[in-house]
């Protein structure tokens, strides 16, 4: 009988588990995007809804506020290319849509 914990022996939730991974995914796969305007984004977390359907992408950046816009441009650019990525590097069964936020 497992004590304190869920029958999946896990210790937290699965959504965050699944958000912590999607955010080493998609901060892996930033790296490698030749896009000036994410020189300097760093993902700091990921909120996945109950039933993996939404992701909350927060993200920072050294180029202040007055970029957020030109940030958030880039990364709908190259969505496609992110949920690929997560698609293939991640083991769940469904890819969560991204809505990308900054992080305040």
């Amino acid at each position: 009988m497992a004590r304190g914990r869920n029958s999946g022996g896990h210790r937290y939730p699965r959504s965050a588990r699944v958000g912590e991974t999607l955010r080493e995914i998609i901060a892996e796969e930033l790296v490698r995007i030749d896009d000036e305007d994410l020189a300097f984004v760093t993902v700091t977390s990921i909120d996945v809804d109950n039933e993996l359907n939404r992701a909350n992408v927060y993200f920072d950046s050294l180029a202040g506020e007055e970029a957020d816009d030109d940030i958030v441009e880039a990364l709908d650019r190259h969505r496609a290319r992110l949920l690929s990525a997560v698609g293939t590097q991640s083991s769940a069964k469904k890819t969560p849509s991204l809505c990308v936020r900054r992080d305040v």
